[in-house]
């Protein structure tokens, strides 16, 4: 990898979609950071959303999908996700940014009196803004990479799309390299494809001053030659720079569909090497995703939401790629929290416990780490996941009533196993305020945590408010539960297990964040290992 930084100018992707959201941009531009990363590059990642929310902490997971939490601690949507585990660096603050905190910035300087009585419009300061935003994600890397949110046309994007123009001016053209992800659908009635959708999104970004280096052609199966060529006419660039990118089964073989694309010799083009990139660990991980094993798991997610597979990603992600590296096919089966019964879980090779927030659901979770623990069916408790499996066992150790704050319980009823944590009152219904990013953990020497990381001194993310009430620690044990892990300080329980059994592991935690799929997390990789 080189270490020239800044004495060489930083080169940008800019990743933009037409015709419809959900094209797949994301996994397009995350696709090419792992090729470019490959060759040796060091690639960093940035989304630039026009959303007037501040962050993603208070969106709803149903409609949005999950909410990734950064090592610095910002709660962003989950395409940041995929940037992590396709170029398997930690994203930052700064790797995120949505029109509300732009918006909010510029509005709190205004009002302190920052711009001296000046004017404040969306150009230049907007705009200016954002590309200063991308300069600071950029730092210290070869290549950055800025994926722009929503669809080209949109009112709410345009000044996004102006700014990433006007970047070009601030580094350089030959510094800038343009992407287009565009639809082509598939008409069935006349059994053709149709290019007009991508046509007229590739005349609006050309009437808003861009004119893309390559369009990559999103299709439900593999499309012509004569389509790219018809499209490359209209657009009027190279023929060699349209690709199709059709749907596969796996979105980990992207990287290489973008390889055999022909995008390599424009990215060799633009970085000024022919390198070739090193995917043999890509290929040796695609090749156990797309093996039939022998031996299949069967592992229950017992979640509350359950009306979109987005809502737990970083999860199933990491599910799955423990599941190929221990060599095991995965019948992931969803279990919804609000109507979970012992019967349904008794084909179950393991039981996962992810996080989630209020009380709806909250008893089938408790249902679910209960059978576990008495039945000796290996469980992964995240974030919440841990906090119903110490009420299941406070209720085991003698407090029939064991309960949490968050879902409704009085102080005065003394059977608050979880409770809130200092400082975070009054705070419940505030987006940014919880306990959020990279915090370190003291295992427990000789505890089977310990011996799974195969350290004492671990580093996971964070996302909560509550905590496990130590005054119930003696009821807890009683149950079958030990405390596994602390906060250095030893003030909070970051992890608990269950001694005795096959595998039983909880933690405060999202060791989901941390899980990539050519590094799976260590716990999901024991639990996959034990559910076999």
């Amino acid at each position: 990898m080189r270490e020239n930084k800044k004495e060489k100018q930083t080169k940008y992707i800019f990743v933009t979609g037409g015709v419809l959201s959900g094209v797949g941009k994301g996994i397009t531009a995350a696709s090419m950071g792992a090729i470019l990363k490959a060759k040796g590059y060091k690639v960093t990642m940035q989304k630039c959303d026009p959303y007037l929310n501040v962050d993603a902490g208070l969106l709803n997971p149903v409609e949005h999908g999950e909410c990734f939490v950064t090592a610095d601690g910002v709660e962003t949507d989950l395409d940041l996700g995929h940037y992590e585990r396709f170029l398997d660096f930690e994203t930052s603050r700064y790797s995120i940014t949505l029109s509300g905190a732009i918006f909010k910035e510029l509005i709190d300087k205004e009002r302190s009196g920052g711009f001296h009585g000046k004017t404040v419009q969306l150009v230049p300061h907007f705009t200016n803004l954002v590309q200063e935003k991308i300069e600071k994600a950029s730092e210290n890397s070869d290549i950055h990479i800025v994926e722009i949110g929503g669809t080209i046309g949109d009112y709410e994007g345009l000044s996004f799309v102006e700014a990433i123009r006007l970047f070009a001016n601030k580094v350089g053209r030959r510094n800038c390299l343009y992407v287009s992800v565009v639809y082509v659908p598939w008409i069935n009635t006349s059994e053709e494809f149709k290019t007009k959708p991508a046509q007229n999104a590739l005349k609006d970004l050309r009437g808003f001053g861009i004119i893309p280096d390559i369009v990559c052609t999103r299709t439900e199966r593999p499309a012509p030659r004569e389509i790219q060529e018809k499209i490359a006419a209209f657009a009027g660039i190279d023929k060699d720079a349209v690709v199709n990118l059709p749907d596969i089964k796996s979105v980990y073989d992207v990287p290489f569909n973008v390889l055999k694309s022909g995008v390599l010799n424009i990215l060799n083009e633009f970085v000024g090497e022919k390198k070739k990139p090193d995917m043999s660990r890509w290929e040796e991980f695609s090749r156990l995703r797309n093996k039939e094993f022998t031996k299949t798991v069967r592992v229950g997610l017992v979640a509350k939401y359950v009306g979109n597979s987005d809502t737990y990603m970083c999860v199933t992600e990491a599910l799955k790629a423990a599941a190929a590296w221990n060599k095991v096919n995965l019948d992931l089966r969803w279990v919804n929290a609000e109507e979970v019964k012992e019967e349904d879980l008794k084909d179950l090779d393991g039981v996962v416990v992810p996080g989630g927030f209020g009380s709806r659901g909250v008893e089938g979770k408790i249902l679910a780490a209960r059978y576990a623990l008495e039945k000796d069916v290996p469980y992964l408790g995240l974030c919440l996941g841990m906090q119903v499996a110490c009420i299941a066992a406070a209720r085991m150790g003698g407090i029939e009533k064991a309960n949490s704050e968050e879902f409704g319980a009085s102080e005065k009823d003394c059977n608050n196993v979880i409770y809130i944590m200092e400082g975070q009152k009054g705070k419940e219904s505030t987006g940014g305020t919880m306990r959020l990013g990279n915090y370190p953990a003291k295992l427990v020497r000789g505890s089977q945590t310990a011996k799974i990381y195969g350290a004492t001194d671990v580093v996971e993310r964070h996302r909560h408010r509550y905590e496990v009430n130590q005054k119930f620690l003696p009821e807890i044990e009683k149950g079958g539960l030990k405390v596994s892990g602390t906060s250095p300080d030893g003030k909070l329980v970051e992890f608990v297990e269950a001694p005795g059994k096959k595998f039983f592991q909880a933690t405060q935690a999202h060791p989901e964040f941390k899980s990539r799929p050519l590094h799976p997390h260590p716990l999901f990789l024991e639990f996959i290992r034990k559910c076999k």
